[in-house]
């Protein structure tokens, strides 16, 4: 009798397990490598939009040739290096994400446990670069009257549209590694069970 009502728990548990979209291990497989093929494309899209960003002007009060662009900003290029460092990552993730339908299931699962730590780390590595660029684009933006720094987007126009493309784009990429990271422990947490 105990071993019918122990059965009928672990059942009750089984069903009540959220699952979302991820139903059976090849349906979280397919949503994982679609997920790290838009993550691919997502960081590639904004480290190139942010590579390409660059404007001259001419001040008319002062006759001197000006240039904006993201080199001139270590917060833009910490932005750049980081999606650079998640693209590969996606490249990377992609492939043992496919080579791991193929494993035994314990091999897979240690795969699953490494690429949810790896997709957990990326998170905070792409939310921290998007961030930072995202604080110094609304200065260039807005400015700051208090400690007399003056906005440039007004002079720079086309080079602040494409920082924010390419900071929008991000913010799409580090969601992205947030379902990614989701998605990878509940994927491994069905592996044990």
């Amino acid at each position: 009798m105990g071993s019918d009502q122990t059965k009928s728990t672990i059942d009750t548990e089984k069903t009540t397990v959220p699952g979302g979209s991820c139903t059976t291990s090849k349906s979280c497989w397919m949503v994982q490598v679609v997920l790290r093929l838009f993550l691919f494309a997502a960081t590639l899209t904004s480290i190139a939009v942010m590579v390409t960003s660059k404007q001259s002007k001419t001040i008319p009060i002062f006759p001197f040739h000006t240039q904006a662009k993201f080199t001139h900003s270590p917060a833009f290029i910490y932005f750049v290096v980081a999606l650079s460092v998640a693209c590969f990552y996606s490249i990377i993730s992609t492939l043992a994400t496919l080579s791991a339908f193929k494993m035994p299931s314990s091999c897979s699962a240690i795969l699953l446990l490494n690429l949810a730590i790896m997709d957990a780390v990326m998170v905070g590595i792409v939310a921290s670069a998007t961030g930072a660029s995202g604080g110094v684009a609304y200065i260039g933006l807005k400015g700051n009257k208090n400690v007399q720094w003056r906005k440039i987007c007004d002079l720079y126009d086309t080079f602040c549209r494409h920082v924010g493309g390419a900071i929008a784009v991000s913010l799409v990429a580090s969601i992205i590694l947030l379902l990614l990271s989701i998605i990878s422990v509940l994927s491994l947490y069905k592996r044990i069970r």
